[in-house]
């Protein structure tokens, strides 16, 4: 019985299962990004008079970044990099709908908040005993 209470109680795989969760669904926007492009962001981007090769930032840190926290390989900086491209998608795209919802009743900031979230947490505790450098100030 004390073994299914441990197993149950286990911070680690929780961390475990939230790096997972969080990179890997957040890898597929960077999929998406590596084989349509970066344009749409780079368009926000030179309309608001900015150069729009930062747009490629978004692709490392929803690519790169997702990869490295399911390795759990410096999760705290891979964390923060997702919790900052959140922000940053946030005030671009999503502030006219900050007080929305959806037609279902869902905030209209769901999507963003259910990645910038958890990244956040993570900054916070690492990445747990199953990270590839949980031993390091940076897991």
């Amino acid at each position: 019985m004390q073994l299914r209470k441990d197993f149950l109680r286990n911070n680690d795989l929780g961390l475990l299962v939230l790096r997972l969760s969080t990179g890997g669904l957040l890898l597929f926007h960077g999929v998406s990004k590596l084989i349509h492009g970066v344009g749409p962001i780079g368009q926000m981007l030179a309309a608001m008079g900015l150069p729009s090769f930062i747009a490629y930032g978004t692709l490392l840190i929803e690519f790169v970044a997702a990869l490295i926290l399911i390795l759990g390989a410096w999760t705290r900086v891979a964390a923060a990099a997702i919790v900052f491209n959140m922000i940053v998608a946030i005030l671009m795209a999503h502030l006219p709908v900050f007080f929305s919802l959806t037609p279902e009743g869902g905030w209209a900031l769901e999507l963003p908040m259910l990645y910038l979230l958890p990244a956040l947490a993570l900054v916070f505790t690492g990445g747990g005993r199953y990270a590839l450098t949980h031993n390091n100030i940076c897991s």
